[in-house]
């Protein structure tokens, strides 16, 4: 017997993209899916087109739930959430498709390897500039990761993507540690990512090619601001929040690294995103409030070079840390 696997799409702003995504979902050789539409009060023509697409398509479960409020993607997501009856679920962006064995292969592995979460491969397109390559790679060396502590090592390292999107997940497993994404979040994926390592058991790789990612001038990537900058805030004082509560010592380690690497990278990518003074001040002084190592971690082996650069370049009054930023930054 197929399991039942549910798939979320929230819908906004994706005329042009939101056929082609449908199509993909369609074209599964799986054939035991609903697919849950969340209309998050789109202002253009998605949803026309996604019900005129719905109606050619009878035979297929499509479910469209409409928001009663624009509440982004976090809470579009949530909504898919309450309201799927799948064994699995499977986040799939409106501007973005899947290759038609992709929930077929997830499924496949999620079975007989009785993980909680299976991670296809992205494949990142650029139509505009025409190129493809894979900007979110599975690099871990193992297909199964088995104990909570070699997930949490390998993400920390970065073997595996942030990414909520290509990752088939039991649904048992979300309602039991209850990971819905939260409220207003522009990044939500890095902290639902965060959220959910910390309480994975096993989860396995897909080394195939399942997801097809469109880089766009639309992207949310391609048009961060200040509301991103306060978001990536809100993440770190969430990630300073599971460190303090955590009571193992080699998991706190771990936190304690990733949170150092993502004030450094977040403020790097404030910087190259508006190159706006006051707001870089605002995340650097917000993140000093912030754990960084103490001064026998300096002198510890437990943390790379790279961390305790990160973390000293970051911690330092803030009348010499910009100035240094910028000269860094520059040069």
């Amino acid at each position: 017997m197929t399991p039942l696997v549910t798939i979320v799409i929230p819908v906004y702003n994706v005329e042009k993209f939101i056929e082609r995504c449908l199509r993909s979902v369609v074209n599964q050789t799986y054939k035991n899916i609903e697919c849950i539409l969340v209309n998050d009060v789109t202002p253009d023509a998605s949803m026309e087109v996604a019900e005129a697409f719905i109606q050619k398509n009878p035979e297929f479960n499509f479910i469209v739930f409409d928001q009663s409020t624009n509440q982004g993607l976090s809470m579009a997501r949530n909504a898919g959430i309450d309201r799927a009856k799948g064994k699995y679920i499977y986040f799939l962006d409106s501007d973005d498709e899947i290759t038609n064995y992709a929930i077929d292969h997830l499924v496949k592995m999620a079975e007989e390897t009785n993980a909680e979460m299976v991670l296809g491969q992205s494949v990142c397109i650029n139509e505009e500039e025409n190129w493809k390559r894979n900007y979110f790679p599975v690099s871990s060396k193992k297909d199964i990761l088995e104990g909570n502590k070699e997930i949490v090592r390998n993400f920390v390292k970065g073997q595996y993507p942030v990414m909520a999107c290509d990752k088939l997940v039991r649904m048992d497993f979300l309602m039991k540690h209850k990971l819905y994404f939260v409220k207003d979040l522009f990044s939500q994926d890095v902290l639902w990512s965060f959220q959910s390592m910390l309480k994975f058991e096993k989860i396995a790789f897909l080394r195939e090619d399942t997801y097809l990612y469109y880089f766009h001038g639309a992207s949310i990537i391609h048009n961060r601001g200040e509301k991103h900058f306060g978001n990536w805030i809100t993440i770190a004082s969430y990630m300073d929040k599971a460190y303090s509560e955590e009571k193992d010592s080699y998991k706190k380690k771990m936190i304690l690294e990733y949170l150092i690497d993502f004030k450094a990278s977040t403020l790097q990518m404030n910087w190259k995103g508006q190159k706006n003074e006051a707001l870089w001040k605002k995340s650097y002084k917000a993140y000093n409030q912030m754990k960084s190592l103490s001064i026998i971690d300096y002198f510890s082996s437990d943390y790379s070079l790279k961390i305790k650069k990160q973390d000293l370049f970051h911690r330092l009054p803030l009348f010499i840390g910009y100035p240094f930023f910028r000269w860094r930054f520059d040069r």
